[in-house]
């Protein structure tokens, strides 16, 4: 999938899933669009270091970890663009959760 279609994808899935979980709350559509553009760069840009920095705990959760670091990323995604937030780190997880999954499903649809 390619960059803007995943960014578009990714606005759909917030608002969707802000419709549907309590504690999940974005202000506007706008509001998601942003978010959407600032969880890509930090996807670009810092997941890869904490992916490297969080490599033996990963290994070691036999890779389950990986889960906590795009929660991780969603929640810093909500630290920096107002109108995103999440009522508890354990939403953003599964938000993530959700996000990864429909993200999957969608990538290997079109390749």
């Amino acid at each position: 999938m390619k960059w803007w279609q995943r960014i578009l994808a990714n606005t759909i899935i917030f608002l969707a899933l802000a419709g549907f979980l309590d504690g999940f709350m974005i202000s506007t559509w706008a509001t998601a669009l942003i978010a959407a553009v600032v969880f890509a760069g930090l996807n670009l840009f810092v997941k890869p270091i904490l992916v490297l920095l969080s490599l033996p705990i990963t290994f070691m959760t036999l890779g389950l970890f990986y889960f906590v670091i795009n929660g991780l990323m969603l929640w810093f995604t909500a630290s920096l663009v107002s109108g995103f937030e999440f009522s508890s780190f354990w939403l953003a997880l599964v938000v993530a959760l959700i996000v990864s999954a429909l993200n999957a499903f969608l990538s290997s649809g079109y390749e």
